[in-house]
C-alpha cells in the first residue's frame, strides 16, 4: 500500500468511525460515509473491498480509542489487585466517555451486527473474548504471586466480571443513568478486595 493511499484510508477511517459506531452497520448509508469524507463512492472503495472491510476497520479504530487508555492506566500497576481496581475505576468514567461517541462500540456492534454482518460481529466476539482473557491473565499472575487466593478460578470470574461490566454499560445506556454502571462496579471492586485479595 502507497503511503498516499494509507493516508487516505485513515483520513476515511477517522471520519466514518464515529458514524458507524452511533448508527451502526445496517443505519450506515454510503451517502453518511461520502458526506462525512467528501470522497465519492470510487474513493472510498478503492481505499477498502467493501462496506463491511471499511465498518470492521472502523471498529477497531473506536475500540483502539476507548480500550488503549484503560490498556495504559492498568498497565501503570504492579499488584494485581491494583490492576483490577484500576480497571473498574477506568469503567466508572467509561458511560460519560462514551456519551458523545454514540456508546460503546463492542455492546453496539455486538447486538447491531449478530444478524446482519458475521464479519464485523466476529470482530465485537474477537475484542470481548480478548478483554476477558486479559482479565484472566491478570487474575491468573496474582494467584502466582500470592495477591490473590489460590482457590480462584481465573477464566471464570474474569468472564463474570466482563459480563458484569457490559451489563452495567448497557443498562446505563438503555436508562441514561451512570448509576446502574457505578452500582455494578462497586459490586465488583467487593468481590476483588473481599473474594479475591489474599
Amino acid at each position: 500500500m502507497t503511503r498516499k493511499r494509507e493516508d487516505t484510508s485513515a483520513f476515511i477511517l477517522k471520519n466514518v468511525a464515529p458514524i458507524f459506531n452511533r448508527k451502526g452497520y445496517s443505519g450506515t448509508s454510503l451517502r453518511d460515509i461520502t458526506t462525512a469524507t467528501e470522497l465519492s463512492k470510487g474513493s472510498v472503495y478503492g481505499n477498502f473491498k467493501n462496506k463491511t472491510d471499511l465498518a470492521v476497520k472502523a471498529f477497531y479504530i473506536n475500540v483502539e480509542k476507548l480500550i488503549q487508555p484503560m490498556i495504559e492506566i492498568v498497565a501503570e500497576e504492579k499488584n494485581s489487585i491494583k490492576q483490577l481496581l484500576a480497571l473498574t475505576d477506568y469503567y466508572r468514567n467509561y458511560y460519560i466517555l462514551t456519551l458523545a461517541r454514540g456508546g460503546c462500540p463492542v455492546l453496539n456492534v455486538g447486538v447491531d451486527a449478530k444478524y446482519n454482518s458475521p464479519e464485523l460481529f466476529n470482530a465485537a466476539k474477537d475484542v470481548s473474548d480478548r478483554l476477558v482473557r486479559n482479565l484472566a491473565i491478570i487474575i491468573k499472575k496474582g494467584i502466582k504471586r500470592k495477591e490473590i487466593k489460590k482457590k480462584i478460578k481465573a477464566d471464570l470470574v474474569a468472564r463474570n466480571m466482563y459480563s458484569m461490566i457490559e451489563g452495567g454499560i448497557f443498562m446505563a445506556s438503555v436508562h441514561e443513568d451512570k448509576g446502574y454502571l457505578t452500582n455494578i462496579l462497586d459490586q465488583i471492586e467487593k468481590i476483588i478486595l473481599k473474594q479475591l485479595k489474599k
